[in-house]
């Protein structure tokens, strides 16, 4: 999934750099935002670099949420595209698994 980087998270006079709001077309609601915490986001500079992230809550009523970033992102990302990864689900083992890992 696409998003859209809108803004860095911000105060009156702070502003956190390592902290995006996104807002993509196909999420409008609070409820389809949540769903997405917990996904993995990644953004790719000019040069190649990958620095990924991942989404911590919602913002706001209408879709948008709140991405923390492993660094800092430059001003420039404000505006550009952001992949967003779906969950991996784990699978639980069950006990007759963790048998058979024990006899190997």
């Amino acid at each position: 999934m696409r998003m859209v980087i809108k803004n860095f998270r911000r105060g009156r006079r702070t502003q956190h750099t390592n902290q995006f709001v996104l807002v993509s077309d196909s999420v409008n609601t609070k409820a389809k935002a949540s769903a997405l915490i917990g996904n993995k986001a990644e953004w790719k500079t000019t040069s190649g670099k990958i620095i990924k992230g991942k989404i911590t809550r919602v913002h706001g009523n209408k879709g948008a949420v709140i991405a923390r970033m492993e660094k800092g992102l430059p001003g420039t990302a404000v505006g550009t595209k952001i992949t967003v990864k779906e969950k991996t689900k784990k699978t639980a083992k069950t006990k007759e698994t963790k048998k058979k890992e024990t006899k190997k």
